[in-house]
This record gives structure tokens, C-alpha cells and sequence, in this order.
């Protein structure tokens, strides 16, 4: 579709981005695609709803659902995203909660795509903390039949309930799902290998902590050296550099994290065209 077409989908379209926690990626990536399928997007910064303490989450919901056709938000507590929803008489599209980050993870599987030319038996191995992309991936790549990996300390385990989910999904796809807490196990054989910083937003005062027993889940050249020859590396960014992959890898020729990060704007146009043209 050329770009002039593009604009004509959604036109005369308002967009909410209702963010409490700041963003490179996310916001920018949302902000071009409403304009690229012309739109328009309007930025709410926490400072100027103050979402639950300066208006209760309810009245913000409404109000908003009185100006704009779609609520983009992204939120400390997965909660907040769901009071939104039931509340709000218009769509609402998780930008990212403690829980998921669906749009991150849509944008991840359209690069593997891209890179392995395939979705259906590619090997995707994730190191680092069970965290909310985490999450995410496990549940997406068990629906398309992505063989999804994870190693993760003790007590940084996904949940069972997602675990459990993913598996069913996977078994209808023909995947599987491994976790495990050795990164050389979830790596071996790999077509893919991601991780995430160690430490999310939010998550400040446990830096040091999560430093020391994060050590050994480093992405670094000789546990991707156990992944195939012609491994990709991803990251969902902004990266720690030295913490959770060295430099070299991160900047290497496996890395695929800005190919990865450019995508965030083409799936969000797709997310935003299927969700406000199935709504006419």
C-alpha cells in the first residue's frame, strides 16, 4: 500500500496516548503510525492526568472515550489497564503493563519473520528475567508454533498459569515450550536468542540485587556461540550495555535489535487499522 493510500484508512481519527511510565520507542512508534494512516494522536504525560490520584482511573476512562476513537496506554500495574477498559466506551491497546507487552512482542515475531524467511519451527530462546515480554513472547510464540525457550533465575520464573496457557497453545501449533534456569540449555541450537534489561522500570531499588543474581544470564559471545551459526540476537531496548549483552554481541552481526525496534511502527499501524476499522 502506498503511503498516500495509507493515510486515507483512518482519517479524521483521534488517538490517546495515556502513558505513566516514559518511552523512546513506544511513543514515537504510535504517535507516526496514527499520522502515517491520518490520524491524529494526542500525548497525555503522567504529569498532566496524574492517572488514579489526580482523577480516579474510572472518570479518566470516560472522559477520554467523549474526545478520542482509541486509548493507547502504558502503565505500571496491569490492573490500571484494565479498569481503563471497563470503563472506556472506545478501544484501548496495552502499550505495555507489569503483566504483558503484546505490541513488543507482535513487532519481535513480524523480524523473525523477516530474518528467518519462517515463524513455524524456528527455535526462540529468551535469558533474563520471566518479565512481561517475556510473557508475552511465551504466549505468541506457542500460538505460532515458535519453539519458545526460557532460562531465568530461581523465584524469576514465569508464572505457571502462563506457562500452562502457552503449552496448550503450543500444542495445538505443533511447538513447544521449555523453561528452564540454564541459559546453555535454552540456547543450544537456537535460531534465536533475546533478552531484556534485568531491571524494568519501577525496579530501581532492586538494581543491585538483581545485578548479582543475574550475572551468569549474561548474553555475551560464548553463550551465543552455542546458539546456530546463523543465530539472530534480539533485544527489545533500551539496553544495559555490559549487563544483560555485552557490547559486541549487541552491536555485532547477529544483532537484529534495531531492524526489531523499527518494526514497533509497522505493527502498530497494523494494530491501530484492525482495531478502529473493525469498529466501523
Amino acid at each position: 500500500m502506498k503511503q498516500g493510500e495509507m493515510r486515507c484508512l483512518l482519517p479524521w481519527r483521534s488517538v490517546a496516548l495515556l502513558f505513566e511510565k516514559p518511552s523512546l520507542r513506544t511513543r514515537v512508534s504510535f504517535e507516526l503510525a496514527v499520522a502515517h494512516l491520518g490520524g491524529h494522536c494526542i500525548y497525555l504525560s503522567p504529569q498532566e492526568v496524574g492517572l488514579g490520584k489526580r482523577e480516579p482511573v474510572a472518570d479518566v476512562a470516560r472522559v477520554l472515550s467523549e474526545y478520542v476513537d482509541c486509548i493507547v496506554s502504558r502503565v505500571f500495574s496491569h490492573e490500571t489497564l484494565v479498569e481503563l477498559a471497563q470503563h472506556a466506551s472506545v478501544s484501548v491497546i496495552n502499550a505495555l503493563s507489569d503483566v504483558e507487552h503484546p505490541c513488543q512482542a507482535l513487532a519481535d515475531v513480524l523480524t523473525i519473520r523477516e530474518k528467518k524467511g519462517r515463524l513455524e519451527g524456528v527455535r526462540l530462546a529468551y535469558v533474563g528475567d520471566g518479565n512481561n515480554v517475556a510473557r508475552s513472547l511465551a504466549l505468541l510464540s506457542g500460538m505460532l508454533g515458535v519453539h519458545f525457550a526460557i532460562a531465568t533465575p530461581e523465584g524469576f520464573q514465569l508464572d505457571e498459569a502462563t506457562v500452562t496457557q502457552a503449552r496448550a497453545y503450543a500444542s495445538a501449533s505443533g511447538s513447544d515450550i521449555m523453561v528452564t534456569t540454564d541459559p546453555g540449555e535454552a540456547v543450544s541450537d537456537a535460531d534465536v536468542v533475546y533478552t531484556d534489561t534485568w531491571t524494568s522500570m519501577g525496579q530501581e531499588e532492586e538494581a543491585a540485587d538483581r545485578r548479582k543474581t543475574f550475572e551468569s544470564y549474561q548474553v555475551n559471545s560464548a553463550l551465543l556461540s552455542r546458539a546456530k551459526r546463523d543465530v539472530a540476537f534480539m533485544h527489545c531496548l533500551p539496553a544495559h550495555h555490559g549487563e544483560e549483552v555485552t557490547s559486541d554481541v549487541l552491536n555485532g552481526p547477529s544483532s537484529i535489535v534495531f531492524d526489531q525496534a523499527g518494526n514497533r511502527l509497522h505493527v502498530q499501524k497494523a494494530v491501530l487499522a484492525q482495531i478502529l476499522l473493525a469498529s466501523d
